[in-house]
């Protein structure tokens, strides 16, 4: 029978507590006990979610491994259409998705979550109709022998999501996997296990039992198991860079492959050229202040030529000052909150730490006034003026609306402050000369560089970083390809 969707996320929140998915049943944990699920919004119990740990992992990885055997030995092309069916099911579900996840996330729904839930359906469409690519070639090796290449899966794939974009990250990790003819187990992240659940729940509609499993848990309980099962032959995870080390080591004692999508500080360079307000337009949406700057790519670092500085700095504070903070399910809300107090935490002391560098403040919006909210992990974005490049606030990822401004006169010196950065993620440059676009993207160190806009993810765009931002792309057939198969080559000897 098909899911019928549940607009009222509070509900759909209770209904989905204290559970994983393993084998297409919502199960409780081996243990049998629970964490509390909080709206960053209150700070008000939504509901629990299942902690796992090595013994739902073992069981897991075990049902993944069966079912993975008959899943790879379907037609490519039929997993891609119960892949892309699974896609159309979840459009179905999109406002109810995007109900769920600004509830548990505090991110704004009409900005943010409800977005995140329709690319999230889009992006299982998009990998399903690559299954016909997962060929391999012929090599001209011996005229007596018939010499070629297939794409074999991998076996299990480990996914290991974040909170800040959890549907959508999910969706770049497993997509791909499914097509691939690999089963999945996923570790949800700890703020926002329910709508990653929900999203797997309603792909049991479509997909044989087994194949895709989800699991909710703390990191060093049950992400480390799962990164560590001997039948876990593949690991993609997207998380902090000291996370994502301890995970690579750990894949590392095994020797299988790992994707890692990590932090970032991105550049955006604006020109004295540049169009005043898409350049304002890009940095508002670019910074993603509408998800309170909790992305991988914000462009956490704004350099702008000083015949612009001034102008762009008063319109972008004037831009900010203009979004609305507030209730996350309010449809005039357009920030919401801080995912967590941990995290509410270290960026309030960011804010401190830029001040007593010597950076002017620029404190923008406004706090909500409903008492309601009054509990919430709200934070004002915020603006840092006459930075020191050296400064701890202009080279740390805060991952918070927390943005710096830098000026520059030349074209050269923005290039050499754009990478003079740790990270690797993205880039922006802001620009209507030809030739300084060509060489920027040629000369930026990152993996994603646009001109003129800052798209986030989007199905068909690689996507990944490098330095400490991470390993491999994501999002694309390459990703598809180069992580979740591996190339066979095999030899007949005709003679």
């Amino acid at each position: 029978m098909p899911i019928d969707p549940i607009l009222d996320p509070s509900s759909l929140a209770r209904e989905l507590s204290g559970r994983h998915l393993i084998n297409g049943e919502l199960v409780a944990s081996q243990s049998g006990k629970n964490f509390d699920v909080l709206n960053p919004a209150t700070g008000k119990v939504i509901g629990q979610a299942a902690d796992g740990d090595v013994q739902d992992v073992a069981i897991a990885v075990g049902v993944a491994k069966k079912a993975q055997k008959d899943w790879a030995e379907r037609p490519a092309r039929e997993r891609g259409k119960l892949v892309a069916e699974c896609g159309r099911v979840l459009m179905s579900h999109t406002e109810e998705l995007g109900r769920l996840i600004a509830l548990e996330s505090g991110k704004a729904l009409r900005t943010e979550s409800r977005v995140e839930a329709s690319v999230l359906a889009d992006m299982f469409v998009f990998f399903g109709g690559l299954a016909s690519e997962l060929k391999g070639e012929t090599v001209p090796f011996n005229p007596n022998m018939m010499t070629l290449t297939t794409r074999e899966p991998v076996g299990v794939v480990g996914a290991i999501i974040p909170w800040n974009v959890p549907l959508l990250l999910m969706a770049i990790k497993v997509a791909p996997a499914l097509v691939a003819g690999n089963a999945v187990v996923v570790k949800s992240a700890e703020d926002t296990p329910l709508a990653a659940l929900r999203v797997c729940q309603i792909m049991q509609e479509t997909l044989p039992k087994g194949v895709l499993n989800i699991l909710s848990g703390f990191g060093p309980s049950c992400g480390g198991p799962l990164v560590e099962h001997k039948d876990v032959k593949k690991v993609s995870f997207t998380g902090s860079v000291e996370t994502g080390r301890t995970v690579y080591k750990a894949a590392a004692e095994k020797l299988i492959p790992v994707t890692l999508e990590l932090g970032g500080k991105s550049p955006m360079i604006v020109m004295h050229d540049a169009d005043l307000d898409k350049a304002i337009a890009g940095a508002v949406g670019g910074m993603r202040f509408t998800r309170q700057g909790q992305s991988c790519t914000a462009s956490s670092r704004i350099l702008v030529h000083e015949k612009l500085h001034d102008a762009f700095v008063k319109k972008l504070i004037d831009k900010v000052n203009a979004l609305k903070m507030g209730d996350p399910l309010d449809e005039e809300t357009d920030i919401g909150t801080i995912i967590n107090r941990k995290q509410f935490d270290k960026v309030r002391s960011y804010i401190d730490i830029g001040e007593k560098e010597g950076a002017t403040k620029h404190e923008l919006s406004a706090l909500p006034t409903d008492s309601a909210l009054a509990d919430g992990t709200f934070v004002r974005p915020v603006i840092f003026t006459n930075v020191d490049p050296n400064a701890r606030v202009a080279r740390e990822e805060i991952f918070g609306p927390v943005a710096c401004v830098f000026k520059f006169k030349t074209f050269e010196e923005a290039l050499e402050l754009a990478n003079d950065s740790d990270f690797g993620l993205a880039a922006t440059v802001w620009t209507t000369d030809l030739k300084t676009a060509l060489t920027a993207t040629k000369r930026l160190e990152a993996g994603f560089v646009q001109v003129n806009q800052n798209l986030v993810v989007q199905p068909n765009l690689s996507y990944g970083g490098i330095k400490l931002s991470g390993l491999g792309k994501e999002a694309s057939l390459e990703s598809m390809l180069e992580h979740f198969t591996y190339k066979k080559t095999i030899i007949l000897n005709m003679e």
